[in-house]
C-alpha cells in the first residue's frame, strides 16, 4: 500500500495539466511520472514553467480575497460559508481557505522545472535557461512567502518526488527558515528573469520588477526597513513602472496590464476566477464594504465612487475591479487578471520603510504622491498625527483606502500589530496565535508529521 500510495502522489502532483491563462501558455500537459521523461527540450522547459502558472491560478483564483480580504476590517458579509467564518473569527480545520494543497501542487511542479530545466540546454550562459529557472525560483518563493503569512510554520519541499526512498511525510519548518527561503528563491529570480516580456506576457510573467517587488512585502513583513528601501528604489527606478491617471485608475484591474501594474495572475475567457462572485453581485456577493471603511474616506477623496456604489445606503456592490456602474447580475466567473501587487503598493511600502526609519520628508513624498492623484490636499507631519495619530498609521490608512479589497488589508494589520487591536471590537480577536489559520484537516490525515496550529487543537 505504501509503495502504490506514493507512486499515486507523485504521478498525481506531476500530471496536473498546464492548460494556459492565456493562448501563449497553451501547451501540452505534463502527464509522465518521470520529470526527466518530459523535459527533453526547450519547449518542454517552457511547458513546464508554463505549468506553475496554471497552478497560481488555482491558488488565486478565489483565496486571494479570503485570505488578505476576509479576517479584516474593511469588508462585511451576509454568506455562510468562508466568508462568515473568517469574519466572525470562527476558522476551523475545515474551512476551504484553511487548504494548501493548491500551493505544494505549485511547488511541486516548479522543483521539477528547478531540476531538470538545465539539461535540456546546452549552455548555462543561455538566456531562456536562465530566465525560465528565475520564474520557477520566483515563483516558488512567492508560494512559500503565502504559505507561511498564512499558517506560520510550514513544511519546505525543495525537492520532485520521484524515489519510492524519498520521505513522503515532512515536517513543518519555522517560520523564520521559510521566510529565508523565500528571499532566496525571490533574489534569484530578481538576478535571473527579464526586465519585461512583449505581448501579452508583460505583466503576468515574472520580471526582475516584480521579484523586487515582492522582496519589498517580505522586507517589511520581516520589518528590515533598510532592505526594503533598497528593494523598492529597484522597483521605482524601473521606467517600465508609473502610476496611472485617476481617470484610468479602474482599468488597473478591468483591463489589466496597465503601467501601474508590477505582477498579475492572468485569467481569460476559458481560465476564470472569483472576482464576480466575491465583490461585484450587486444583490448577493461574498464581500461589501462595511460601514468602517466606508465611514474612513477623507472629503473629496475621488477614489470613493472609482470603489463601490455610493448610491445605496448600505453598498453592496465593489465595482472596483469591474469600472463605475458596472451592473452584470450574473454569477459567471471572471476573466479578469488578479493583480497581486502594483507601483502604488510599493511605493507605499517604501513611505512605511522610510517613516519607522524616521525619514519623514521622503516618507511624506511617497505618501503625497498618492494622496494627490485622489484629489486629496498634501499632508505635512502635523495633519499626520491629527488624523491618525502618526506618520506610518496614516501610511496605513491610504493603503487601507488606495489598495482596499486586493489582498493586502490583513497582512498589513498582521505584520504591524494592529489586527487584535482593530479587529477584537468587531469579532473577538484577542489572541497572537489565532492570527494563523488552521492547517486543513486533510492535510492533518495524509501527513501524520503534521502537528495542528496551536490555537486549533
Amino acid at each position: 500500500m505504501k509503495l502504490s500510495f506514493k507512486y499515486i502522489i507523485a504521478a498525481f502532483v506531476l500530471s496536473a495539466s498546464t492548460t494556459s491563462c492565456s493562448s501563449f501558455l497553451d501547451k501540452e500537459p505534463i502527464s509522465n511520472f518521470s520529470g526527466q521523461g518530459f523535459y527533453k527540450k526547450p519547449a518542454d522547459a517552457q511547458a513546464g514553467v508554463n505549468g506553475i502558472y496554471n497552478s497560481l491560478q488555482s491558488v488565486f483564483r478565489i483565496n486571494f480575497a479570503y485570505w488578505g480580504e476576509g479576517r479584516a476590517d474593511n469588508v462585511t458579509t451576509r454568506h455562510s460559508g468562508d466568508p462568515f467564518a473568517l469574519q466572525q473569527n470562527n476558522l476551523t480545520p475545515i474551512i476551504n481557505s484553511a487548504r494548501w494543497d493548491n500551493f505544494y501542487t505549485l511547488i511541486s511542479r516548479a522543483n521539477y522545472a528547478i531540476k531538470y530545466i538545465p539539461t535540456v540546454f546546452e549552455s548555462e550562459d543561455s538566456a531562456l535557461r536562465n530566465q525560465l529557472l528565475g520564474q520557477a525560483r520566483g515563483l516558488r518563493g512567492l508560494a512559500f512567502f503565502y504559505l507561511t503569512r498564512i499558517w506560520g510554520d510550514v513544511p519546505i519541499i525543495l525537492e520532485p518526488y520521484e524515489s519510492i526512498d524519498q520521505n513522503l511525510f515532512v515536517e513543518r519548518n519555522s517560520q523564520a527558515d521559510v521566510l529565508k527561503q523565500a528571499e532566496e528563491d525571490l533574489l534569484f529570480a530578481a538576478a535571473n528573469c527579464a526586465d519585461n516580456y512583449t505581448g501579452d506576457r508583460n505583466r503576468v510573467f515574472l520580471t526582475k520588477g516584480a521579484a523586487y517587488a515582492f522582496l519589498t512585502q517580505l522586507a517589511m513583513w520581516e520589518k528590515q526597513y533598510d532592505k526594503a528601501v533598497g528593494y523598492a528604489d529597484k522597483v521605482l527606478d524601473d521606467s517600465q513602472f508609473s502610476l496611472v491617471s485617476i481617470n484610468d485608475w479602474n482599468s488597473i484591474f478591468n483591463k489589466g496590464a496597465s503601467s501601474e501594474s508590477i505582477f498579475e495572475v492572468g485569467y481569460n475567457e476559458v481560465q476564470t476566477n472569483s472576482l464576480r462572485v466575491l465583490y461585484a453581485l450587486g444583490s448577493d456577493s461574498d464581500y461589501v464594504p462595511s460601514s468602517k471603511f466606508i465611514a474612513s474616506f477623507e472629503e473629496g477623496d475621488l477614489r470613493k465612487n472609482l470603489i463601490y456604489d455610493v448610491k445605496e445606503v448600505q453598498p453592496r456592490k465593489i465595482w472596483k475591479f469591474f469600472g463605475v456602474g458596472f451592473n452584470d447580475e450574473s454569477p459567471d466567473p471572471s476573466g479578469n487578471n488578479i493583480v497581486l501587487t502594483r507601483l502604488a503598493d510599493i511605493m507605499l511600502l517604501k513611505a512605511e520603510a522610510l517613516s519607522n526609519l524616521n525619514q519623514t520628508d521622503e516618507s511624506l513624498t511617497l505618501l503625497n504622491n498618492i494622496r494627490r492623484r485622489a484629489g486629496l490636499s498634501i499632508m505635512d507631519l502635523e495633519v499626520a498625527k491629527n488624523l491618525y495619530g502618526d506618520l506610518t498609521s496614516a501610511i496605513l490608512h491610504e493603503r487601507s483606502i488606495e489598495l482596499s479589497f486586493e489582498g493586502h488589508r490583513w497582512f498589513d494589520l498582521v505584520r504591524t500589530g494592529k489586527a487584535i487591536n482593530t479587529m477584537n471590537p468587531l469579532n473577538g480577536l484577542s489572541d497572537e496565535k489565532n492570527l494563523v489559520w488552521p492547517i486543513h484537516e486533510n492535510a492533518l490525515l495524509r501527513n501524520p508529521k503534521l502537528n495542528q496550529n496551536e490555537f486549533y487543537k
